[in-house]
């Protein structure tokens, strides 16, 4: 069926303005990918005519096909209407120029993490080439565990969910990037399904919302996983099992990277008593943080 505004509009440059006005009318919730309006219908729109997704100005003023239109405003009108995250229609988000594929069986991946990961997360670990085994609890769609993969390239990364949809979206990631061999996918409760060894990393992005946040959820979040985002009622449910057992799976010279969004006065209610590093990220220095092996509880 024909959008009733397909005939209203003729180039890229129309159906951009049109998209920064729905969003912005619709008082849409961005963080998945974009974070603004602008952002979020110039991808759309390019990722719909199949256009590279770093040039539109050549591209602004090229007049479009009525189906072209039609095609794009039904996009639009779908993020604009349902509230579908970005990501979600388009199949796919981007961290530090990687691609992954993802469905509304995970959470759209957008952890701070990845930028430490592309510094080897150093000067906490010494020298990258040197990690040999790294572990990613609650992976999602193994986005970390890809970045992990490339930022220590000797390196096996065990990767764990509990959401076997979750792990099917994984392993379609890691066979694309082609890391099948040294990315290893397990099912089960963090540590439960592991084989007894130790890592010299740990990663996690786990869920860590508190409930009352939970419950101010735009809709935007509402269409990922509730057990991908849900931390109980101080958000630390899950990052208190993680830091309890973690001293017995890591080296002694390990370190154990934790992400918990807007959650650091939680935190450090929870783990005052625990040497917490904070991690600088864009976003400031609240959002990650580290702990080394030989300050984790035994």
């Amino acid at each position: 069926m024909t959008h009733p505004l397909t005939a209203t509009f003729a180039t890229v440059r129309d159906l951009l303005r049109y998209g920064v006005s729905r969003f912005s009318a619709a008082q849409l919730a961005f963080g998945h990918g974009s974070n603004n309006a602008y952002d979020e219908a110039a991808y759309l729109i390019l990722h719909t005519l199949h256009l590279p997704l770093d040039l539109l100005d050549p591209f602004l003023d090229a007049r479009l096909t009525t189906e072209e239109i039609d095609k794009v405003l039904g996009v639009i009108e779908r993020r604009a209407t349902d509230r579908v995250p970005a990501a979600y229609i388009t199949q796919e988000a981007w961290m530090h120029g990687l691609r992954f594929y993802v469905d509304e069986r995970v959470i759209v991946p957008r952890s701070f993490i990845g930028e430490l990961l592309a510094d080897g997360l150093q000067p906490y670990v010494e020298d990258p080439e040197q990690v040999t085994a790294v572990l990613e609890l609650c992976t999602g769609s193994a986005s970390l565990a890809i970045l992990a993969a490339h930022a220590f390239p000797n390196a096996d990364i065990d990767a764990v969910d509990l959401s076997a949809p979750a792990l099917e979206v994984a392993k379609r990631n890691a066979h694309e990037h082609d890391l099948d061999e040294r990315i290893a996918l397990f099912e089960g409760d963090l540590y439960a399904p592991l084989p007894e060894r130790r890592y010299d990393v740990i990663i996690t992005n786990p869920p860590y919302v508190n409930a009352d946040s939970m419950q101010a959820l735009p809709p935007e979040y509402r269409h990922e996983p509730e057990m991908a985002l849900a931390g109980g009622a101080d958000g630390m449910d899950i990052v208190r099992r993680i830091i309890k057992d973690a001293r017995n799976w890591l080296t002694d010279n390990g370190v154990l990277v934790v992400e918990i969004g807007n959650e650091r006065e939680n935190v450090e209610a929870a783990f005052g008593g625990l040497d917490l590093v904070w991690l600088s990220t864009s976003a400031g220095d609240d959002q990650v943080f580290l702990i080394q092996a030989c300050d984790l509880p035994v």
